[in-house]
């Protein structure tokens, strides 16, 4: 079951110009401001920008879908023909996240709030 799509996270090669274009386009100040990843909430969603995310092969924005079951989630999808990304991680206080990869190249991400 889903509960929507919530998250967008950007991959960004400069953090400080990426945080001062979003700040302005969203209008507000991030909620996590960290070196390894900023977060903003505007308008019911979740924006978040990755300095690290090029490393991580992003090629551009994916988007979050947020689910009850992070683990039979994948597993449908695996079993649907989609290609593992990232395997099921913590990614801080119980948050977990997975990204695969469709038929059509498209990346899908997934994550469960603890």
């Amino acid at each position: 079951m889903t509960e929507g799509l919530k998250t967008i996270i950007y991959p960004v090669k400069d953090i400080d110009r990426a945080k001062a274009m979003f700040g302005g386009l969203l209008g507000v100040e991030p909620v996590m401001d960290e070196p390894y990843y900023v977060q903003y909430n505007a308008a019911g969603q979740e924006i978040g920008l990755d300095p690290n995310g090029h490393g991580k092969g992003m090629t551009g924005p994916v988007p979050y879908w947020h689910v009850a079951d992070i683990n039979q989630t994948v597993a449908v999808l695996l079993d649907a023909g989609a290609e593992s990304l990232q395997d099921v991680q913590d990614v801080g206080g119980g948050r977990l996240t997975a990204t695969v990869r469709d038929a059509d190249g498209n990346v899908i991400g997934l994550v469960q709030r603890s």
